[in-house]
């Protein structure tokens, strides 16, 4: 039995967890899912270079698709907490860390882990 290299299970898991998060939010759309694999293929790359890195690959790739949906569909994922005022994204925290969060900051709250956005939003989708 050939073991899966830890490089090739920290980008899976990474793809896995911001793929959950855009279903949930209901943007996982082919070319959203395309924005996720080429930050995969970039961040391969990142990791390559530096692998004590790889705990940090699951936020990088939730920042780089929130960036890629900025520039076509707009802002994501959009805050479930706040139930007023204007529609705001929330952030990755840690920036570059382990055990990166999805944050917002304008309640100064940790909304959900990177992965578990659909636990977060009470897994019902706004009308």
């Amino acid at each position: 039995m050939e073991s899966i290299d830890p490089l090739e299970q920290t980008l899976h898991t990474a793809r896995a967890l911001v793929l959950a998060d855009l279903a949930a939010g209901e943007v996982a759309a082919a070319d959203v899912v395309s924005m996720v694999e080429d930050s995969v293929v970039q961040r391969r790359w990142w990791v390559e270079q530096w692998p004590e890195g790889a705990e940090f690959v699951a936020g990088l790739v939730a920042q780089d698709v929130q960036d890629a949906l900025l520039e076509t569909y707009g802002r994501w994922p959009l805050c479930p907490v706040c139930g007023s005022g204007d529609p705001h994204a929330l952030d990755v925290e840690p920036e570059l860390g382990p055990d990166p969060h999805w944050v917002c900051h304008k309640a100064g709250v940790k909304v959900a882990a990177v992965g578990s956005l659909g636990t977060a939003a009470g897994g019902t989708s706004p009308s």
